[in-house]
C-alpha cells in the first residue's frame, strides 16, 4: 500500500519545494472556495505547521547563535555591521515612501470600528525600555515565551563565555547545533502541507468581502511594501553589491516570502530563513546571528503600515500634516517598528504611539487600528513577507559585498 502510494505521488515528490508549496497553495484555495466545511479541518494542519515552527525557532536561534559565537577565531571576519546599516536604511526609506504614498493618495477611514483590546505603548521610550528589559529577562522564560532579544542577548554572551571552552567542548555545541538543524530541516519540508491547511482555513473563515470597504487603504499599504521590495530594497542591494540585484531579490522572495505571507510570523519563519543563508552559501557566522537580530529589529513592512495608517487617520480628523513632522513620523515609525513582536498583528498595536504625534485621542487611534485588523489578512502577511524575506536579502548583500571586496572586517 506504502508502495502504491508513493508511486502515485512520485513526480510530485521530485518537484522542489517551492512547485510543491503552489501546489498546496492552489489545493487551499479550491478547498476554501468549493468545500468550506472541509476547510475548517483542514486548518489544523497550518496551526500545526505554525506551532512547529514556533517550538523549534527559540532553541534553535539559541543554539545555532551560541555555537557560531563559541567557535568563531579571533580575527574570523563577520558581516553583522554592514548588515545592520542596512537593516536601519532600509526601515527609513520604507517609512519615506509610505509617507509619499499617503500625500499622493489621501485615505479616509470609517473611524466607527468597535473598540478593542489592547494597551498600547505611550511613546517611543516605553518601546525602548520595553526592548531592554526583555533583554534581561530569565533566559528559561525566554526560550518558553520566544523572546529572541532574550535569547539573543544570552546566546552572545554563552558563547563568548565558551570561546574559552575545550575543543571538546564546542564540538560538542557543533554537533547540537547540527542536529537541531537537521530538526528544523524535517519541519520545513512540511511547508506545503502546512500552507495548503493556513489558505484553506484562512480564506474559509475570512473571506474577502471585508476587504473591500478598505480597498483604497489596503491599496496603499501593499502599494509601498511591493515598491520597497521590488525597486527600494534592489537599490540598496544593487548600490551594496554593484551587480543586478533582481536574481537575489527574486531568491528571497521565493525562498522566504512565500512561507512568511502564510504563517503571519517572522519569528516562525527564522528556521526558514536560516535554512535559505544555508542554501546561498553565507557566511554562517553572519547569517546565525543577523537572521535573529533581524526578526526582532528589521521591519520595513511594519514602518510602512504604522505610517500609512497614522496618516490615513489625520487625514479622515482634517489634521494638516507638514513635512518636517511627517519625517519626524518617520523616524518614530522606524523606531517603533523595530520594537514590534515577531507575531501577527503585531504592528498594529503601535498606532496609537504615533498617532499621539498629532494629539490623537487614544481612543480614536485604537479604532484605526481595529481598521487594521480587519485587513490584516493581507495587510500583516505581506508585512511578514517583506520584513522576513529582506532579512535574507540584506544578509546575502553584505556578505557577497565583503567576498567581492575581497576586504574582511570583524565585528
Amino acid at each position: 500500500m506504502i508502495a502504491t502510494v508513493y508511486t502515485v505521488f512520485q513526480p510530485l515528490f521530485r518537484l522542489g519545494l517551492i512547485p510543491q508549496i503552489l501546489i498546496g497553495i492552489v489545493a487551499g484555495v479550491f478547498i476554501a472556495l468549493f468545500t468550506p466545511d472541509i476547510a475548517g479541518n483542514v486548518a489544523l494542519l497550518g496551526q500545526l505547521f505554525i506551532a512547529a515552527l514556533q517550538a523549534v525557532a527559540p532553541i534553535l536561534v539559541f543554539v545555532l547563535v551560541t555555537a557560531a559565537i563559541a567557535a568563531h577565531k579571533k580575527g574570523q571576519p563577520t558581516h553583522i555591521r554592514p548588515v545592520l546599516i542596512l537593516y536601519v536604511v532600509g526601515t527609513l526609506i520604507a517609512a519615506l515612501i509610505a509617507v509619499a504614498a499617503s500625500f499622493l493618495f489621501p485615505t479616509e477611514l470609517s473611524l466607527n470600528a468597535g473598540q478593542i483590546d489592547g494597551n498600547p505603548p505611550g511613546d517611543i521610550f516605553s518601546v525602548l525600555r520595553d526592548l531592554l528589559l526583555n533583554a534581561v529577562a530569565n533566559p528559561v522564560s525566554a526560550l518558553m515565551e520566544a523572546n529572541f532579544i532574550a535569547i539573543l542577548a544570552w546566546a552572545i554572551g554563552l558563547g563568548l563565555m565558551l570561546r574559552q571552552a575545550s575543543d571538546t567542548t564546542r564540538q560538542a555545541l557543533s554537533d547540537l547545533s547540527t542536529a537541531v538543524t537537521r530538526i528544523v530541516t524535517l519541519v520545513i519540508r512540511l511547508a506545503p502541507i502546512g500552507i495548503f491547511g493556513l489558505v484553506a482555513g484562512t480564506l474559509a473563515e475570512s473571506g474577502v468581502e471585508a476587504l473591500l470597504n478598505y480597498a483604497q487603504l489596503l491599496g496603499v499599504i501593499v502599494g509601498c511594501m511591493l515598491f520597497v521590495a521590488l525597486v527600494s530594497n534592489p537599490l540598496l542591494v544593487y548600490l551594496t553589491t554593484r551587480k543586478n540585484p533582481y536574481p537575489l531579490v527574486f531568491t528571497c522572495l521565493r525562498g522566504s516570502a512565500i512561507t512568511a505571507f502564510f504563517t503571519r510570523s517572522s519569528a516562525a519563519n527564522i528556521p526558514v530563513n536560516l535554512e535559505l543563508c544555508r542554501r546561498l552559501k553565507l557566511d554562517a557566522d553572519t547569517y546565525a546571528i543577523s537572521i535573529p537580530l533581524g526578526a526582532t529589529i528589521n521591519m520595513c513592512g511594519a514602518a510602512i503600515t504604522i505610517t500609512v495608517i497614522t496618516l490615513a487617520t489625520t487625514h479622515t480628523l482634517g489634521i494638516t500634516v507638514d513635512f518636517p513632522t511627517a519625517l519626524l513620523l518617520c523616524v518614530v515609525s522606524a523606531l517603533a517598528a523595530c520594537g514590534v513582536s515577531g507575531v501577527a498583528g503585531g504592528s498594529l498595536m503601535l498606532i496609537p504611539m504615533a498617532a499621539n504625534l498629532f494629539g490623537i485621542p487614544t481612543e480614536v487611534a485604537m479604532q484605526a487600528v481595529a481598521i487594521g485588523f480587519v485587513i490584516s489578512v493581507v495587510q500583516d502577511a505581506t508585512e511578514t513577507a517583506l520584513n522576513s524575506s529582506t532579512d535574507v536579502l540584506f544578509t546575502a548583500a553584505a556578505c557577497r559585498a565583503r567576498q567581492q571586496s575581497g576586504s574582511d572586517h570583524t565585528i
